[in-house]
């Protein structure tokens, strides 16, 4: 797990928090024949045009801001865990997010594994997060069905791959993150207000 310095905090009431995908949401996935992947190296990184600027919209409205990436290109011996670091800290030395957490597993069993819940539930306790009144987003059904499971509301930023789709939907369908943290933002003002 990649964390911010100072970034966990149990002693505090439950907070609302945006869960985040990395690859495709965060920075630009690599997209061969319809298909993302994970960029192969630091060079190869990029972060995506206005990911900076949402996701300080989103933690000035009050959001605890987590990434939750599978990368099991570790477990297959094609990446490195130290690539995937290096990867995450550049995000986390850009923008205002706590942690990102990894499951570097290959294989449904693991229970971290998107679409598992695994690690938005283990964020939500080590954060005290409300899972009801956070929002979980990503480009692939796995994120989505991660963020149903754990009890969140979900956004799809559709990047126009050739797989599998959400299903059932997410709650919202975006562009790009932008677009996602403008309808988070509108979505949870109807939600509080009385």
């Amino acid at each position: 797990m990649s964390v911010a310095p100072g970034a966990t905090n149990q002693d505090r009431p439950p907070c609302r928090a945006v869960f985040l995908d990395r690859d495709g949401v965060l920075n630009r996935a690599v997209v061969r024949d319809g298909r993302p992947y994970p960029p192969a190296s630091l060079e190869e990184f990029e972060v995506l045009p206005g990911v900076a600027e949402a996701v300080r919209k989103l933690r000035d409205a009050g959001f605890l801001l987590v990434g939750a990436t599978n990368q099991p290109d570790v477990a297959r011996g094609t990446q490195t865990v130290e690539a995937i670091e290096a990867m995450n800290r550049r995000l986390l030395d850009a923008m205002p997010i706590a942690a990102i957490l990894v499951c570097y597993e290959d294989g449904d069993a693991c229970p971290r594994r998107k679409p598992n819940p695994g690690l938005l539930l283990e964020a939500a306790d080590t954060y005290a997060i409300d899972l009801a009144a956070s929002y979980m987003v990503g480009d692939r059904w796995r994120d989505v069905e991660a963020g149903r499971r754990a009890g969140c509301r979900t956004v799809f930023i559709d990047r126009g791959y050739r797989e599998r789709r959400p299903d059932p939907p997410a709650d919202h369908v975006a562009a790009d993150l932008t677009d996602a943290a403008d309808w988070i933002l509108s979505d949870s003002a109807r939600s509080t207000s009385p």
